[in-house]
């Protein structure tokens, strides 16, 4: 990712990314950072996420944070189909893997490949995904699945590992700045029940 930004620093380009969302604690730094270098389209797809009130929630966030937070470049949302059914569809058999197991590597083939298909329908070449800030995802993996569902869709995945240099807790500070709703669980109904984990 540095690569390529340098690239467009010394071009002048600004290009447009399509970027998958989890939650406005996540987006807040990725938002900052990337919409110096990108027009955003932010595609919020998170059918995982439960109960349908926290999914409903965690939109009105992101909604705020895009009103209230400058940038460079324009960032634009768009939401995707909240449709739980394909989320349990892809856990089914992993119910009871841990937090971070196969079932995660599921929901996040499921998330990035409806966003690299949203992207070229819309003819945005270049995707990513929020995701990778976290300290508890697993950033190698995300962009593993992420590299592989964009070359089979063909479209571009731009890879990263947001918590680098201090993005992580550049978020927190970002969340409190723009107070956000900092949920104590993943989203899904496994991570809620079971041991939470906070993203």
């Amino acid at each position: 990712m540095d690569d390529l930004i340098e690239e467009l620093k010394a071009k002048g380009e600004v290009p447009a990314l399509f970027l998958h969302s989890c939650c406005a604690p996540c987006s807040s730094y990725v938002f900052e950072y990337l919409s110096d270098y990108f027009a955003i389209t932010d595609f919020y797809y998170n059918p995982n996420i439960y109960p349908e009130e926290e999914y409903e929630k965690r939109v009105k966030e992101i909604k705020k944070l895009i009103e209230l937070q400058p940038h460079k470049h324009e960032v634009k949302f768009t939401e995707g189909n909240y449709d739980p059914e394909r989320f349990f569809e892809a856990a089914k058999g992993l119910e009871k893997v841990p937090e971070g197991g196969d079932r995660c590597a599921k929901c996040f083939e499921l998330r990035l490949r409806e966003t690299a298909k949203e992207a070229k329908k819309r003819g945005i070449d270049l995707v990513t995904t929020t995701l990778t800030i976290s300290p508890l995802k697993n950033a190698k993996l995300l962009n593993e699945i992420g590299e592989r569902v964009c070359r089979e869709e063909g479209v571009c995945w731009l890879p990263s590992d947001f918590k680098k240099k201090g993005g992580y807790q550049r978020s927190i500070e970002l969340s409190r700045e723009y107070d956000l709703y900092r949920q104590n669980y993943c989203g899904c109904i496994f991570s809620k029940n079971g041991k939470g984990v906070l993203t």
